[in-house]
């Protein structure tokens, strides 16, 4: 795929330049100086010849085919390039020429029309507003970037062209090899989905890193993701992480839920590392692109200093690795190569006299022990060290089955070490804990590739039930479905909902209490009126009906008060429930990928601590229970300090349900179950309130 931009034959350079100071001159000399074997075809209406390639004066007096066009003129000569370009027979064309959606209406508007050229001829454009791109492995340059690195195994995509020169610069002093470097700017056309799948497919990349500002198609990205990541690793880091959408979220759930959040859960989904900032963006990548994927968690450290080592047993246990503890025979192999002195513990402190030798010992005997999966050496720049030597040593003994991940800790003293290990496909990171989140991404990434294949389940539902409620709300304009309807929607997904009926006056209330029996509990029902307490509107613990009559008189005097112009329904008379665990069940409608649910604990863990995860839909069973344990407060769920376990399987299920709901409907929006009640095993959940947004568009 795309073989026409990364390994064409020949690359015209319209708007080829003379002058040094010109973009169009960068192209030529990069083309050139990188070696490119293909042919060269710069178009220039006065120079001979440029970097000492023939000019032609324009495309039709070169009369032969093109594989790939580089296009850097003005913007008002673009669209004559792309035109000349495509009867050139071209498969793809560059557009680096800024001045297009980024500036404005009328710059989109001819953006538009080149897709519209390129597409009605089966060509495909990448760009305007881009670096280029270039190829190692193909000993092409097609950027103006004035530095190259090695070539290597790891390709960049980038939106951002000036990001792709700052990468190609410090990969460049680092020595850190790439394969691909793609910057596609506008993406008007070839965006990052189609690059994922172009590289997923490369023999020479191994890893695919990627920086993005936003996401174009979510649904394909989705799928075309999760089938890159499948074949090598992926780490993007994606930035643009404020709240989603102009307007504010009326539910709990849409106000949580940014646009972080999503590409946060699209990104678990399709298997995606994300890379919380640039530094870790290619220490990920380098150790994915170096060293073998770790078996498990169980991680061991070897240090010659104590502090370090405690720096990086810290940093492990915070991100969830394991510690492992050194078996006794691993110890009776140790103790004949270390002084009395040495930590036999983990980490393993080698004391900071060891020269290599003394490192070497008690790395070639946790190599082999079985009990651990990854090794990290730590190592400071003590007068024994000798860090080059070290390196060398380490990249020799190191047999590729387990990840070895390195921290040379200093400046000139390790500098030598360093360039070396990086020479000898050994990662390094300049502190404990840089090499620690680079294994984590690693076991969070091998765990992906293993997990279970997913199987969503569907339940026997009333969709029937579903499909009266909400046509009546789209016929009526009513956007809002509150309490009374939410839960029979709700009941018609299985949820258990509580006996109740609506009541227009005192006397229907009362009536209806006897009827279901005290306790009972009234809530306020009106369609503008969303946190019914923050108005008075909610009563507990009724027991007669005298106070039944007045809470609902009360009630009434004090919402209007409070909301003379709510339109008021009546109120919600519901049978007291059970107590338990309040939690809250959601989903919001992402506009890029679609429905996603949101659980949290109730009360100050979501009002104040945000401790909310989100997963988007469908899920499976696992997932779902991979939301409960994604929580900080999980342990709560479980019982912590004596009390009682609630039925996490009734939570995993309810999550699937409101899974099934929101992808059955997409015209609901939003979704607040707030709160869900849930208990110890044996007592049945169920819903204390309820509302939905519906979307009021036809389909």
């Amino acid at each position: 795929m795309l073989e026409s931009l990364l390994y064409p034959q020949t690359v015209a350079v319209i708007g080829a330049s003379t002058n040094p100071e010109k973009v169009g001159y960068a192209f030529m000399h990069n083309l050139t100086r990188t070696g490119f074997k293909g042919t060269i075809v710069p178009i220039n209406l006065t120079a001979d010849e440029i970097c000492g390639v023939k000019c032609y004066k324009s495309l039709e007096d070169y009369g032969g085919k093109i594989d790939l066009s580089i296009i850097v003129v003005g913007g008002k000569h673009v669209r004559t390039a792309v035109e000349s370009s495509i009867n050139a027979g071209a498969r793809t064309v560059v557009v680096i020429t800024a001045g297009f959606r980024e500036v404005g209406e009328k710059g989109a508007e001819a953006e538009k029309e080149l897709v519209e050229l390129c597409h009605a001829h089966g060509v495909r454009m990448m760009g305007p507003n881009c670096l280029g791109v270039l190829n190692t492995h193909h000993d092409m340059n097609a950027t103006f970037a004035p530095t190259v690195p090695p070539d290597g195994h790891i390709s960049v995509i980038s939106q951002s062209g000036a990001l792709c020169v700052a990468i190609l610069d410090w990969a460049a002093s680092q020595k850190l090899g790439l394969g691909k470097v793609i910057s596609f700017g506008n993406k008007a056309d070839l965006n990052e989905v189609d690059f994922l799948q172009a590289l997923a497919e490369d023999k020479e990349t191994r890893v695919i890193a990627g920086y993005l500002e936003s996401i174009k198609e979510g649904d394909k990205f989705l799928r075309v993701a999760e089938e890159a990541a499948a074949i090598k690793p992926v780490v993007i880091l994606k930035v643009g992480i404020t709240q989603a959408g102009a307007k504010a979220a009326s539910s709990h759930t849409g106000s949580l839920a940014g646009a972080d959040m999503a590409y946060g859960a699209a990104f678990r989904r399709s298997g995606v590392i994300r890379a919380e900032n640039f530094e870790a963006l290619f220490d990920y990548a380098l150790a994915f692109a170096t060293q073998p994927l770790p078996k498990s968690r169980r991680v061991a450290v070897i240090t010659n200093a104590g502090g370090p080592g405690i720096m990086a047993a810290d940093a492990a246990e915070t991100v969830g690795l394991q510690m492992v503890n050194i078996s006794e025979s691993t110890r009776e192999k140790l103790k004949p190569a270390l002084p009395p002195t040495a930590a036999l513990g983990n980490p393993v402190d080698v004391i900071g006299d060891a020269e290599p030798e003394r490192y070497m010992a008690a790395f070639e005997v946790l190599q082999e022990d079985e009990n651990v999966d990854a090794i990290i050496v730590v190592a400071t720049p003590q007068n024994m060290t000798r860090p080059l030597e070290l390196a060398e040593k380490l990249a020799a003994a190191h047999k590729g089955t387990k990840p070895l991940l390195t921290a040379f800790m200093g400046g000139e003293e390790v500098a030598a070490g360093k360039a070396r290990l990086m020479e000898l496909g050994i990662p390094n990171y300049p502190a404990p804990d840089r090499a620690v989140a680079a294994l984590k991404a690693m076991c969070d990434y091998a765990e992906w590739k293993e997990r279970p294949i997913r199987i969503v389940t569907r339940f026997p539902v009333n969709r029937r039930r579903v499909d009266r409620v909400i046509q009546w709300h789209i016929r009526s304009g009513t956007a809002q479905i509150g309490e009374v309807e939410g839960k029979e929607i709700l009941k018609a997904y299985g949820f258990k909902i509580l006996d109740g009926t609506l009541a227009s006056t005192a006397e229907e209330a009362v009536d209806t209490a006897n009827r279901i029996g005290y306790p009972v509990v009234l809530k306020i029902s009106s369609p503008d009126i969303i946190h019914k307490s923050d108005f008075g509107g909610v009563r507990i613990n009724l027991a007669n009906a005298e106070q039944v009559r007045d809470a609902f008189d009360l009630m009434m005097l004090r919402v209007q008060r409070r909301a003379p112009n709510a339109a008021i329904r009546g109120a919600y008379v519901e049978k007291m429930g059970l107590r338990g665990r309040e939690v809250i069940l959601g989903m919001t409608h992402d506009p890029q990928f679609g429905p996603m649910l949101m659980f949290g604990l109730g009360g100050i863990f979501v009002e104040v601590m945000k401790d909310v995860t989100f997963h988007l839909a469908p899920i499976t069973r696992a997932e779902a229970m991979q939301m409960l344990m994604g929580t900080r407060s999980y342990a709560l769920l479980k019982g912590a300090r004596g009390q009682a376990p609630v039925d996490l399987m009734q939570l995993a299920t309810a999550l699937q349900r409101i899974s099934q709901l929101a992808t059955d409907y997409p015209e609901i929006r939003e979704l607040d179950i707030n709160p869900f009640i849930v208990g110890e095993v044996g007592m049945e959940a169920y819903v204390a309130d309820a509302r939905m947004t519906l979307s009021l568009e036809t389909k």
